[in-house]
């Protein structure tokens, strides 16, 4: 397959140099108060036996948290943290790939973490991949034996937050996860019609969920990542793992879906301390494919199968997740109506 030729030499998000469409909000709404937003199609339609979906609520204004010291650029985190507290109902995050073994339980989890610290109410993460691998659990943390799969067995009960929370798992930063399933006998992994319609309820429930989808080789994945709030696709920062990154966007554009590939945000995780020229040279190429391209520098402390919190990665390493969760959260956010402006908002 030919590839296009590379745009630019800056790898930027396509996002920040347009103005985003929003719904028009009432502006005498402001904190704690609800604000009209579209309705988000569902990532499948349920089993017949599942309990059905209510429809989604309304955005929901919330005074922004006070951003943490260990992040920065003070600008970007302050938007982020900003955007956090105004999410649209039932945002979702789809987080996938081309390849397996690529990081993508790894971001999830770093990500996660400092989305948990961000939003002002619980986000919850969800290992949606059906095979028994439990990488999810291993960077989040376990306080009991519950999985994902109790919560596919007692999806009808699921009407509350308190019924999911006693299934999920609690990372060091506040995420709240449903960790994968590894046995495969009376217990399995679910299968990803059951995950979809797992993954509709909880986002019901929820006001930002990230799901950790298993790589994008089949319809029924393709489908999440295309009814996705924002489809984020990681990638190993090879030329190998980029340039199938870029066939996977380029295939969803021909196959029709050319908005969800536009507004995708590619992470390239980095497997050593130097990047390969050749890497950097395709790390801008892709800029053209996807919406943004944002780059995760090597930590030893992601390669290690220990629970992550954000807080503690190093400096580079922050920096790189505060600018995805950003390009994350300002596809995820309504606009705050004026009244619900903080006063650093209407100072700027």
């Amino acid at each position: 397959m030919t590839l296009p030729d590379p745009p630019s030499f800056i790898t930027r998000d396509r996002r920040r140099a347009v103005a985003a469409s929003t719904e028009p909000l009432d502006p005498n709404l402001a904190g704690g108060q609800a604000v009209a937003a579209s309705s988000t199609a569902p990532l499948l339609l349920p089993p017949a036996e599942a309990a059905p979906v209510p429809p989604l609520g309304r955005a929901v204004i919330h005074e922004p948290r006070p951003v943490p010291n260990q992040f920065g650029p003070a600008d970007v985190a302050e938007r982020a943290w900003i955007n956090a507290a105004a999410l649209r109902p039932g945002a979702l995050v789809a987080v996938s790939s081309a390849d397996g073994g690529v990081g993508r339980s790894t971001l999830v989890a770093a990500l996660g973490g400092l989305l948990a610290l961000a939003v002002p109410e619980p986000v919850l993460a969800v290992d949606m991949v059906s095979a028994p691998w439990g990488g999810l659990g291993a960077r989040v943390g376990r306080q009991n034996r519950a999985t994902v799969w109790d919560t596919v067995d007692n999806l009808k009960s699921l009407t509350s937050r308190s019924d999911v929370e006693h299934f999920a798992q609690r990372g060091p930063s506040g995420l709240l996860a449903l960790v994968g399933e590894t046995e495969g006998r009376e217990r399995r992994p679910p299968r990803h019609d059951e995950a979809a319609a797992l993954a509709d309820r909880l986002r019901w429930l929820f006001p930002l969920t990230v799901c950790d989808l298993s790589p994008a080789v089949s319809s029924a994945v393709w489908r999440t990542v295309v009814a996705a709030t924002v489809p984020v696709l990681v990638a190993r920062a090879t030329t190998d793992g980029l340039r199938h990154a870029m066939r996977l966007l380029t295939q969803l554009t021909a196959a029709g879906h050319a908005q969800p590939a536009q507004a995708c945000v590619l992470v390239v995780m980095a497997t050593s301390p130097s990047v390969p020229r050749q890497v950097r040279a395709l790390v801008r190429q892709a800029d053209d494919i996807a919406g943004a391209v944002l780059e995760v520098p090597y930590d030893p402390s992601l390669a290690q199968p220990e629970p992550i919190d954000p807080r503690l990665l190093r400096r580079r390493t922050r920096t790189a997740l505060v600018h995805v969760a950003d390009a994350v959260l300002s596809r995820c956010a309504v606009q705050r109506p004026a009244s619900a402006l903080s006063h650093q908002e209407r100072a700027s």
